[in-house]
């Protein structure tokens, strides 16, 4: 069994690579709405801050250090959340350009998908008529052919640069069943130690579909795989949301929300905030009879660094 959740640590990803900013005029794109909506955020009840950034011109997803900062220093000023920096990016960017932020901030965690996948957007291309960049569609229309690449080298080398040279932690982001698995290698040759926290994704276009039997039996092989020594939590896209947030406190897993999963707060209508989003899970949670985790107290549970200890 992971280990038991005294209470359960709210993750918000607030803008992500995967939404434009023609799907929502909610969606931050420049260094002020996103380190405004990040407060927000962890005054809503979040912990942890998973952070992309975009080009404040287009919206178009970028890795440049340089625009990283001109938000995390403002965050970690106006809250104590844990700030969480992609190694994801976006599907289109090299594995240089996703690490860049990260190597050049040393986070006190960063994501990291454990595996490579099909990561298909776009179906979203052919939902909207007109868009406010020219950017937008064709780089959703491109994901027919792209690979997401997370090759064994590649989690290697982020595991020792990030991890072992620099003390950051990861979300390690599981998209399909052998992403447990890639896990579970890397624990066994000891660049991944306990307690490490397994972020399960369902709902994205190439990896496992949102279907409950598929978390049932995602959850069981984590618990073979790792016994106690992990913490778990779930994200599902769009309309899976909640649902899965919800379902995943009841079996004992803490939860991410945030628009770069969902741009929605309820069926057809768009979240106003990502601190609506949260406000939302919280209430759930609370109503389950769940305490919430502070940065803190997800600081203990994750064994992190502690703020003092970034580059930024």
């Amino acid at each position: 069994m992971a280990a038991k959740s005294e209470k359960v640590i709210i993750t918000c990803a607030v803008t992500g690579g995967i939404h434009t900013p023609t799907m929502s005029e909610h969606l931050p794109v420049t260094p002020e709405e996103i380190a405004t909506q990040s407060i927000e955020a962890v005054e809503a009840g979040a912990s942890i801050i998973h952070l992309h950034a975009r080009n404040p011109e287009d919206g178009r997803p970028t890795g440049d250090p340089s625009v990283f900062m001109k938000f995390l220093p403002r965050i970690k000023q106006s809250t104590d959340a844990i700030l969480n920096i992609t190694t994801g990016g976006a599907p289109n960017m090299s594995v240089e350009e996703r690490l860049a932020a990260a190597l050049a901030t040393k986070p006190e965690m960063c994501s990291l998908n454990m595996g490579s996948i099909n990561f298909g957007l776009f179906p979203l291309a052919s939902r909207y008529s007109e868009w406010k960049h020219p950017w937008e569609k064709p780089a959703l229309e491109s994901t027919d052919d792209v690979v997401f690449r997370n090759t064994f080298k590649d989690m290697k080398y982020i595991l020792q640069t990030l991890g072992e040279e620099h003390g950051t932690r990861f979300e390690h982001e599981c998209y399909d069943l052998g992403h447990l698995y890639n896990v579970a290698h890397f624990l066994d040759r000891g660049l991944i130690q306990p307690p490490f926290f397994v972020q399960m994704v369902f709902g994205i276009l190439g990896g496992v579909g949102a279907d409950l039997d598929n978390l049932m039996f995602m959850k069981r092989t984590a618990d073979r795989l790792f016994g106690d020594d992990y913490r778990w939590s779930v994200l599902a896209a769009g309309r899976f949301q909640m649902p899965f947030a919800t379902q995943a406190a009841m079996m004992g897993g803490s939860v991410r929300v945030g628009l770069e999963d969902s741009l929605s707060i309820s069926r057809g209508k768009l979240a106003r905030s990502n601190a609506e989003q949260v406000s939302k899970v919280r209430r759930i949670l609370t109503e389950l009879g769940h305490e919430i985790a502070t940065p803190a107290d997800a600081r203990r549970m994750l064994a992190l660094k502690g703020v003092d200890n970034v580059g930024f």
